[in-house]
């Protein structure tokens, strides 16, 4: 009997990838708020087109994984600033104005 362990092994690493990206959302908006969203869609952006390049098919599924991941997160930054504002996450100090 023979094992194929590809797709599994892209399961994973989307669960760690998908993972990875709350926290970065969560820092992003609270140190910088949302004007960095733009850094999401390039590299998303980046990573999709790479995805089409890319032969080895674990590869190529990564970078689609954190491609579309990097795009989803422009979505959940501006959410994130909306939970912050109803009190569902810390507010950064700092930034007490971005919020009124």
């Amino acid at each position: 009997m023979e094992f194929h362990f590809l797709g599994i092994a892209i399961a994973v690493s989307s669960f760690l990838i998908i993972g990875i990206f709350h926290p970065i959302v969560i820092k992003t908006e609270y140190y910088s708020g949302t004007k960095y969203w733009w850094t999401f869609l390039v590299a998303g952006i980046i990573c999709l087109i790479a995805a089409l390049m890319v032969a080895d098919a674990f590869c190529s599924s990564l970078l689609g994984i954190v491609g579309a991941s990097s795009l989803w997160s422009i979505k959940e930054l501006f959410e994130q600033k909306e939970r912050v504002s109803k009190g569902w996450f810390p507010m950064n100090p700092k930034r007490k104005d971005d919020y009124k």
